[in-house]
């Protein structure tokens, strides 16, 4: 066994600036590629003819990344070992015809993106980023990082029942932000606004993919600043370790005998069915591919995958200790006390007693210490790309993550060092 990983804060800072740099899948993939260039990576188009060269790669496909490295010499049924995460975030959702208002009031119309807690969006400055596809059809990036909206909460005075019967919120008639003063409403106020502020001429952007987000920035909470508060947590913590894990096993790769694969998929909060999710066809055809490009037949690509594992990396839930009721009374992870195996029998999560034994190693291997979570029986349990992965490609797969507080609201709680920790059995298990 190796040494015991020391705890580096340095590792929680860099995730801090990468939350920042990341408000929605789009910047969050960007960062992500930019950060693998750094670590000599090089991009690659899906519609040209792949080398079957040595060395790192990446396709970006709108807010999904696949990246991999291959170490010299590998052999067409080379397996894979995979991290997978996923980039996207419950949020607010800028609709088609964004300009409404009412009562003198400016708003911009919104739909509900996964499942947020809505509680944790009211009264909260919020500023808007995602993606601006233009008229030749082109994509820029735009991030109106500042206070530009906000979802008002009624005053108690106009609603004396909040504290007896508790909040309750309607999609449709409280969610809708406003963003300034006015009683007329104008089509293409906003994008005109966001065309001004991307530098892009009036009148080009023809499309648009755009959500808000706080623009509280990531912060130590705590005595000993033991915590780490921040936006998108779920589960850009783990697109974030799996980046570095992949970029570090990359620079040190000469005795490697899998293939190490970063795969951050998008829309894993509304069911993966997507060009960009895990239940679409990105990972299986980069997988391929790269197979094919080294001389491999169909017989190498079922050898590769059938010798592949992947690590399905999400956050989870850690105890409560307002409502230690909920959890099963066994079963209490704890933030920072290392990353969390998730277990599930109805396969929820895809972990079974090989995938255990296998995190298992890549922990051991790194001196980090991991913790069990497993729902309790009485109340429903979440799920994962993980099974969605091991279904469609008949890869074997283990639900791992790191327990935090506060899942899907606008602001996430973890442990400090728990991110530290991650990625570290992240770079064990894609070394091994």
């Amino acid at each position: 066994m190796t040494e015991p990983a020391r705890f580096d804060r340095g590792h929680t800072d860099d995730l801090m600036s990468f939350l920042a740099a990341s408000p929605s899948p789009y910047h969050a993939v960007a960062t992500a590629a930019e950060r693998l260039e750094k670590a000599g990576f090089r991009q690659v188009s899906e519609t040209d003819a792949w080398e079957g060269t040595s060395g790192g790669k990446y396709v970006l496909r709108g807010g999904a990344i696949v990246a991999w490295y291959v170490p010299e010499g590998a052999a067409p049924h080379t397996p894979f070992r995979i991290v997978g995460a996923h980039t996207d975030s419950p949020n607010l959702r800028v609709k088609p015809l964004p300009d409404s208002g009412a009562h003198g009031w400016r708003q911009v119309a919104v739909e509900i993106y996964g499942g947020p807690l809505l509680n944790s969006w009211l009264d909260r400055d919020l500023g808007l980023a995602g993606r601006l596809t233009l008229r030749d059809g082109s994509t820029r990036l735009v991030d109106v990082d500042r206070p530009l909206l906000r979802v008002p909460q009624l005053a108690i005075h106009l609603d004396r029942t909040v504290t007896a019967d508790g909040l309750k919120l309607d999609k449709q008639r409280h969610m809708q932000p406003i963003w300034g003063l006015g009683n007329d409403v104008r089509d293409g106020d906003l994008i005109a606004f966001l065309e001004e502020t991307a530098g892009i001429p009036a009148g080009e952007v023809t499309g648009w993919d755009l959500m808000t987000h706080s623009v509280e920035p990531p912060a130590y909470l705590g005595r000993d600043r033991e915590l780490l508060a921040g936006p998108r947590m779920d589960n850009l913590l783990s697109v974030h370790a799996g980046t570095a894990a992949l970029a570090a096993v990359a620079s040190g790769a000469s005795n490697l005998a899998s293939i190490p694969v970063l795969a951050a998929f998008d829309h894993e909060e509304n069911g993966s069915q997507s060009d960009t999710g895990a239940d679409g066809p990105l990972l299986g055809s980069v997988l391929e591919r790269s197979v094919f490009a080294r001389g491999g037949s169909y017989e190498d690509r079922a050898r590769a995958f059938a010798g592949t594992v992947c690590l399905s990396s999400d956050t989870g839930h850690a105890v409560h200790p307002n409502y230690a009721e909920r959890h099963d009374p066994t079963h209490h992870p704890r933030v920072n006390g290392g990353p969390i195996l998730k277990v599930n029998v109805n396969n929820r999560y895809a972990t079974d007693g090989s995938g255990r034994a296998e995190f298992t190693a890549a922990c051991e291997a790194a001196g980090v210490p991991f913790q069990s979570f497993v729902s309790n029986n009485a109340m429903p349990c979440g799920t994962t790309i993980g099974p969605i992965t091991a279904a469609r490609h008949g890869i074997r797969t283990v639900d791992i993550g790191v327990a935090i507080l506060s899942m899907h609201s606008a602001r996430e709680l973890c442990g400090a060092d728990d991110p530290f920790l991650l990625a570290n059995a992240l770079t064990a298990f894609l070394e091994r």
